[in-house]
């Protein structure tokens, strides 16, 4: 294998002949839920659960929002 022969972190002992490339690349991109946040964004959140946290605490107001427009005429 060539790649092997550039990639220093390789070992001779890893053997990919037999592999297929992005066999579970489709079952993984049906599961995951990537969003990219702006970088001044991203200065504040320094992993997901910062930012799952600070979503969460926006639903309250979100569920109270929705109710209210419910209310006034959908």
């Amino acid at each position: 294998m060539k790649a092997m022969e550039n990639d220093p972190d390789m070992l001779e002992e890893y053997d990919f002949s037999k592999g297929i490339r992005g066999k579970y690349a489709k079952r993984y991109a049906a599961g995951t839920n990537v969003v990219v946040i702006d970088p001044d964004v991203a200065h504040f959140f320094p992993d997901h659960d910062s930012v799952n946290e600070a979503l969460r605490s926006l639903l309250p107001i979100m569920k109270r929002h929705a109710k209210k427009n419910a209310e006034q005429g959908a």
